[in-house]
């Protein structure tokens, strides 16, 4: 089929990938701009640009596509047989989702109607879901609400965080698109259960401020859904913390302070949280340092039972 791909991130790439594989067209590819990155704020091009450029599509980058005659334009020149929308990132406009003959198909991360929205891959770990999933659906101008195509589950793995699940339901997802376009005359779409949606809203960096009040399963679950961003953090003293790697540990310790380190041993710090829970720091990462074993970071910091984590 000829394809016209909306796509940014990384994990927008198997998808991509594979309907190259699959031997469909892509007879153009829309991405975010390039935005600035890192310390140094250099101009940084989307992951789906690089590969576009590197397999010679034609690639084009939109400030704002719903004003942008011209990539409209430029799409109905193409004239595809459908859109393949795959973390975009941008409101695309009823011009150009209802263009193609096939109109357009978007891969979202979550079991809709659960999880609508730019963060399902967190929100589902956050809510201590045990399956998730990935959905193709029909796009339409209301936010994840279009009819169901194809769908497929699996379990979230007990200490998988946000990174290594996006990367594992991204190859899900690839297949399940090559699979659903391979069938696509054959498939009857099915209106969602709207009574049944469940939001996921973007993130922001002050959610990712663990509070040790919580229980140790919650914390354990924040840490996981906000890796790599916009990460779990701390304080101890003045010093801001990135918990990276850590686990709930099961049992009861005897009454802390939340937050109070209890022990200190190769396997990691043993921190205090609500309802008399423990957390186990495993791996950490100090504010303008490299990552590090917690058990390492403590014999260089002369960290002691009984300092506070704030």
């Amino acid at each position: 089929m000829k394809v016209v791909f909306f796509g940014s991130p990384a994990i927008a790439l198997p998808a991509l990938n594979s309907l190259l594989n699959a031997g469909h067209e892509i007879k153009l590819v829309i991405t975010q701009p390039d935005k600035p990155a890192g310390r140094g704020r250099k101009f940084t091009p989307p992951p789906v640009k690089v590969f576009a450029e590197n397999h010679g599509l034609p690639c084009l980058q939109p400030e704002k596509i719903r004003k942008d005659e011209k990539t409209l334009e430029l799409i109905k020149s193409a004239n595809p047989e459908v859109n393949i929308v795959v973390a975009y990132g941008q409101i695309i406009p009823a011009s150009i989702i209802y263009l193609p003959p096939y109109k357009s198909l978007n891969l979202h991360f979550s079991l809709l109607p659960k999880y609508r929205g730019a963060a399902p891959v967190q929100w589902a770990i956050l809510k201590g879901e045990n399956l998730t999933g990935v959905t193709i659906f029909q796009l339409n101008e209301k936010m994840d609400e279009g009819p169901i195509l194809t769908q497929v589950e699996t379990p979230i793995l007990p200490r998988e965080n946000a990174y290594e699940l996006e990367i594992r339901l991204s190859h899900l997802g690839a297949k399940l698109l090559i699979d659903t376009l391979n069938n696509l005359d054959r498939l009857i779409p099915k209106e969602q259960e709207h009574s049944q949606a469940t939001y996921a809203p973007k993130l922001t960096k002050e959610q990712g401020k663990i509070n040790w009040q919580e229980s140790a399963e919650l914390i354990d679950r924040q840490v996981r859904a906000f890796f790599p961003w916009p990460g779990a953090f701390t304080y101890l003293g003045n010093q801001r913390l990135e918990i990276l790697v850590g686990q709930a540990i099961p049992g009861l310790m005897p009454s802390t302070r939340p937050g109070e380190i209890i022990q200190i041993d190769k396997s990691g710090i043993y921190v205090g949280c609500g309802q008399n829970g423990v957390y186990l720091i495993e791996k950490i990462k100090p504010e303008g340092k490299k990552e590090m074993f917690a058990y390492a970071y403590s014999l260089g910091g002369k960290i002691k039972p009984g300092m506070l984590f704030s």
